[in-house]
């Protein structure tokens, strides 16, 4: 099948074209052409349609093959322009070819012009090809480009290794690395040098030893030029030659800080829950050992009036020595959130003006402190006893981070956390928060030291010095409010610890009142304990002030007494953790017995979800062991109705 060749041909001699016509028509082309012997009319047939190649004479009455070349490559440069005449010499051809002309014959040697259309039109075809791919190329590198330089918490690179050269690096290394991308250019290793000490000896050899064969994905820490560290997953794979051989190696380096921080807060969290189920059942028994000493150290004074002065004073060890148990208990169950808190509208100036008063009279001297507390602090919901011992644990810390002396700085303010900062920190809610900065200029402390500071029982302090509980009662007892913190610390500057506590748009800060506890009437209380102390001191204590009481062992004897009593009883005290009967069972079918019965549940182990579950089954109190002689009391006033 013949090949279809569209022709334009710049000829004036209608004879010299049927020779060119016939030449190719004889080469097996079947031609579709156009004679014109202008520039408009070459223009014109150029506007009109397209074509495969132009023969043009040299010579024309009105027009010129270099006046022919230059129009045809300002219309379409990389068509095939061949020029045939019959007067041309050699150095005009010269000219031509460098003007831009593909080839030329002498019309008196035409067996040439098959060849050469043949041959420009194979090159036209493969320079059209190299077009094509140039254009793909130049739109898949700006495809990159914008997907490289609109991805910002990756850098995309490209580098040499055995050259030591970067040819590309995303405009996000600006960003993540805190350095221009035209110093890595001219500084290969700058990325590497930003690694912290730790690791850059570690990542530096598998770069270079493992990039150019892909087993490069490593995980590191960089610094900053403002200090801050960022986590960087590094990925590398190579780039062959035509051989098969690795000779660059192109990568995405991706920031994977935040993703890290939610790694270490979720490790943080598995440990204080494991640690804490096993504190929690400490806690427990030690609260059911500490109630019924509580109770003898209060009650004997009363049974024996006559005690000389030696006598009351150990008996005042003794409670005051109970006391500080039970504050380790609630130190231990701060921490794993099992203590009851009881939060009111309160001004936290008021309370760092307490802890100012404290330091003021005890700390040392060498010791210079500072405070910053604005007037217009809001009102957050709160424990004030609870958050006292969080602020007072901080300040004692700092204290003790400063042996020669220093500066310790309380300063509060209030903020709002926008949603940025709130992705940043896994604890934070979007809000209005007071914020308490507690900092010293003591001797700070290592990473290390303070990724533990906040897990139970970990303490840096001699032995005898610090229990390890300061600062996992002082995490809880703020996450129990809904709050968070946060530390700065660097060796040799000293420490700063951020306390975050949800503001509330209450105006007024609410205020206690100590009510005297009254004596009982006779009324008569059931005391259900599986621990017989508890049962006995509580019975005689309540017997001391006035009430009548009787004792069960479990859920079953406690229900078979309140069915014979049921008349008499006034209000049931239930442990909550009984062998043989659980305590929602157990209220459940005393309520059967009289739905109107009186409960108050117990327990040295109590989270809000099992008090509210007991609650929520009929209970109209909670008593947390251990607990005083005036709490127990002041509770049974109200339920027998002589208190509001």
């Amino acid at each position: 099948m013949n090949a279809h060749l569209r022709l334009l041909i710049v000829e004036d001699s209608e004879d010299d074209m049927l020779l060119l016509l016939r030449e190719l028509r004889r080469g097996g082309y079947a031609l579709d052409y156009l004679r014109v012997e202008t520039a408009s009319d070459m223009k014109a047939a150029l506007d009109r349609q397209s074509w495969d190649i132009v023969i043009a004479d040299y010579t024309l009455p009105r027009f010129s093959a270099p006046e022919a070349l230059q129009l045809l490559q300002n219309h379409q440069p990389d068509l095939p322009f061949i020029i045939v005449s019959g007067t041309i010499g050699e150095e005009v051809a010269v000219a031509a070819m460098k003007a831009g002309a593909h080839d030329y014959l002498l019309k008196d040697n035409l067996a040439r012009l098959v060849p050469a259309v043949e041959r420009e039109l194979r090159e036209a075809q493969e320079r059209q090809k190299r077009v094509y791919a140039e254009q793909a190329l130049r739109e898949s590198e700006e495809r990159f480009r914008q997907l490289a330089e609109n991805i910002t918490e990756s850098v995309f690179w490209m580098s040499d290794p055995t050259r030591l050269q970067i040819l590309y690096v995303s405009p996000a290394y600006n960003r993540i690395w805190g350095r221009s991308s035209e110093s890595l250019y001219t500084n290969f290793m700058e990325w590497i040098e930003a690694i912290v000490p730790e690791d850059r000896q570690r990542i530096q050899t598998k770069f270079f030893e493992q990039s150019l064969l892909g087993n490069y994905d490593e995980e590191y820490r960089i610094m900053r030029p403002d200090g801050s560290i960022r986590w960087i997953r590094d990925r590398g794979f190579p780039i062959k030659d035509l051989t098969g051989i690795p000779y660059r190696v192109v990568g995405i380096a991706e920031d994977i800080t935040n993703r890290k921080l939610i790694e270490a807060a979720l490790r943080r969290t598995e440990r204080l829950e494991s640690l804490g189920t096993l504190a929690s059942g400490i806690a427990h028994d030690l609260n059911n050992v500490l109630t019924p000493i509580i109770g003898i150290a209060q009650l004997l004074p009363l049974q024996a009036p006559n005690l000389d002065e030696q006598a009351r004073r150990l008996l005042q060890i003794l409670n005051e020595s109970a006391y500080r148990g039970t504050d380790l208990v609630k130190q231990i169950l701060s921490f794993t959130s099992g203590i009851e808190s009881k939060p009111t509208n309160t001004q936290v100036s008021h309370l760092l003006l307490e802890i100012q008063k404290v330091i003021q009279q005890v700390f040392p001297k060498n010791i210079e402190l500072s405070t910053d507390l604005p007037q217009n602090l809001k009102l957050i919901a709160a424990d004030a006893t609870l958050l006292h011992q969080v602020f007072m644990n901080l300040c004692v810390n700092a204290r003790d981070a400063m042996p020669n002396g220093g500066q310790l700085s309380i300063v509060a303010e209030n903020i709002a956390i926008d949603e940025n900062y709130a992705r940043m920190h896994l604890d934070a809610q979007v809000g209005s928060y007071v914020v308490v900065a507690i900092a010293d200029t003591g001797m700070g402390m290592q990473p290390e030291i303070l990724d533990r500071i906040f897990d139970p029982f970990f303490t840096t302090k001699e032995i005898g010095k610090g229990t390890g509980l300061g600062l996992a009662t002082a995490i809880g007892i703020v996450k129990s409010h809904h709050g968070f913190i946060n530390v700065y610390s660097e060796v040799g500057k000293g420490s700063q610890f951020k306390v975050y506590l949800p503001a509330t748009d209450a105006s007024e800060a609410e205020t206690v009142v100590d009510v005297e506890p009254q004596m009982g009437e006779g009324e008569l209380i059931l005391v259900v304990d599986d621990e017989v102390p508890i049962q006995e001191i509580t019975q005689a204590t309540l017997e001391a002030h006035g009430y009548k009481a009787m004792t069960a062992n479990d859920g079953i004897e406690a229900i078979a007494l309140y069915a014979e009593h049921k008349h008499e009883i006034k209000v049931i005290l239930l442990d909550m953790m009984m062998p043989s009967l659980d305590s929602v069972t157990t209220i459940r079918t005393l309520r059967k017995l009289n739905s109107q019965v009186q409960i108050v549940t117990m327990s040295g182990l109590a989270t809000n979800e099992s008090v509210s579950k007991t609650m929520n089954e009929g209970a109209q109190a909670f008593l947390a062991k251990p607990f005083t002689a005036p709490e127990l009391l002041n509770l049974l006033s109200r339920l027998c109705g002589r208190n509001p």
